[in-house]
């Protein structure tokens, strides 16, 4: 039997339990307002023994999950600063949920929405973005060293060049993606009263770097876990070909604040395959690739942490766009995904340049690769003084 509970914010900010999500009671007079106040559930068997576990933050309860925060504030800022004029073309690359609120944003304030994606875009997501009134346009190879971002990216300044007057939100290092998710931050804050850890999943580094920035203010002594996956670079490891979306990078975002975390997992693709499947069965409330990395890595926090270690999880959607791929059993047998479960403890690296890492990993040693290449670069020439 397992235990499930559910934490919603009330109006007064304080946290009401229970054990089902009626009575979340969030009314809106306009599109906007349904975005945020989403619940928390506490997650234990069979991902952490009895009486240990997490807190998962469901953003899947935002209508298009995490990234409708940063989408409609980054178009909010935009039109505040006049860089987004009235009526004008919003153009971005998007691997799909932040596409989902730029859709929404584009409806509140009236903007048409063009969204860059590759092949690996999920056809019901591809008709989702549709329905909601995005034009979306394909690349169709990848960039020789900055796969399908770089490509996308690449696409995005053509688009722009085209369109005098559009605008594009460069999610990868917009300031005001992070700065979005300082509700987000104050609503784990209401909710838990206190937070000891923190997991995220990165990959524009928007979210973790928002949320972590706020907490770090309020409990100085937070230690912020990051989770990416195989094959992504944004921690120093190789870029390779990956089939995970959501989390994951083959550029170096630069929202992306290494110096607040104070380790990093590496998930592979099966691993969180299987923690998807276990927890839906067991929770009933799950959702992609990311959730399943960030689950795994939370599980195993609450297993080794000492008792009473308060975690909170940040699971950025739900798992809708994913049935096809995480909970479809051809998709996942064609791409070896099904079988044994994960190791009971994930493999240890001291530097994330240490080996490639093909299977759940972790490194308490976290460095920033681009500036740790340029002091490299530097100390090859000399040391860059004065000459």
């Amino acid at each position: 039997m397992y235990s499930t509970t559910i934490t919603v914010p009330s109006p007064a900010g304080r946290p009401r339990n229970g054990t089902a999500l009626a009575g979340i009671g969030r009314t809106a007079d306009c599109m906007s307002a349904l975005v945020g106040n989403t619940p928390l559930l506490y997650v234990s068997e069979p991902l952490a023994p009895a009486g240990r576990g997490f807190w998962a933050k469901l953003e899947g309860f935002n209508p298009g999950g995490i990234k409708d925060r940063p989408a409609l504030h980054m178009v909010e800022r935009a039109r505040a600063r006049g860089d987004l004029r009235p009526g004008a073309t919003i153009v971005e690359s998007t691997s799909g949920t932040l596409g989902l609120g730029l859709a929404l944003a584009g409806m509140v304030h009236g903007h048409p929405v063009v969204l860059v994606t590759d092949p690996g875009l999920e056809p019901s997501m591809a008709r989702l973005l549709t329905a909601h009134g995005a034009r979306i346009e394909v690349v169709h190879e990848p960039h020789p060293t900055g796969g399908w971002q770089q490509a996308r990216r690449d696409r995005v300044a053509r688009l722009l060049a085209r369109h005098p007057g559009s605008w594009c939100p460069d999610q990868y290092n917009n300031p005001d993606n992070v700065a979005a998710y300082t509700p987000l931050a104050l609503e784990l804050a209401s909710q838990l009263g206190h937070i000891d850890i923190l997991v995220c999943s990165v990959g524009t580094g928007g979210h973790s770097a928002g949320i972590s920035r706020t907490l770090r203010q309020l409990y100085p002594q937070l230690r912020m876990v990051g989770v990416d996956t195989v094959g992504s670079t944004i921690f120093g490891q190789p870029a390779r070909s990956r089939i995970m979306r959501g989390l994951g990078s083959s550029i170096h975002p630069r929202n992306v604040a290494y110096d607040h975390f104070a380790e990093v997992h590496w998930v592979a693709p099966a691993e969180a395959v299987w923690t998807c499947r276990r927890l839906a069965a067991s929770h009933y409330a799950t959702g992609g690739w990311s959730v399943g990395a960030v689950a795994l890595v939370a599980g195993w926090l609450a297993r080794t942490r000492p008792a009473g270690t308060r975690i909170a999880a940040v699971f950025p959607d739900g798992p809708q766009r994913y049935l096809g791929t995480v909970y479809d059993d051809a998709y996942c047998t064609a791409h070896g995904l099904l079988g044994a479960g994960p190791a009971d403890e994930p493999d240890e690296i001291g530097h994330p340049r240490a080996r490639e890492v093909d299977r759940w990993t972790r490194c308490t040693t976290v460095v920033d690769p681009v500036a740790a290449a340029a002091a490299q670069a530097v100390e090859g020439h000399g040391g860059g003084g004065e000459r």
